[in-house]
């Protein structure tokens, strides 16, 4: 497994949501474009895992149209490595992670 989450897109929608088993990992979600509108997790808190937290995304962005994934049950330390690189990348985080920007640490990936 590299550092960066390079999986390849899949339509986010019900019938690929529904197809997710409910475990816990990080993901993105992004437009058409592949621009990565949020880098999230599904944790302990989300009820059916990955499923939970897609669907929640899909709700809240409505120019998201796929996404990818990631199982891991380190989800929350390979969020922050994921935040860490998108912010390295793009300057910035996603607008719903970006009050995160404090607590993010900063790399610089080769």
């Amino acid at each position: 497994m590299g550092f960066r989450l390079d999986k390849p897109w899949q339509p986010l929608d019900g019938a690929a949501i529904d197809a997710m088993p409910a475990q816990l990992g990080v993901y993105h979600v992004g437009d058409d474009d592949g621009t990565v509108l949020s880098v999230g997790y599904a944790g302990a808190h989300e009820l059916f895992g990955m499923q939970s937290a897609l669907r929640r995304e899909m709700e809240q962005h409505g120019g998201a149209t796929q996404f990818r994934c990631e199982f891991t049950s380190n989800y929350r330390s390979r969020w922050d490595e994921l935040l860490m690189l998108h912010l390295a990348d793009h300057g910035e985080l996603p607008e719903p992670q970006r009050d995160q920007a404090e607590r993010v640490g900063r790399l610089s990936p080769a």
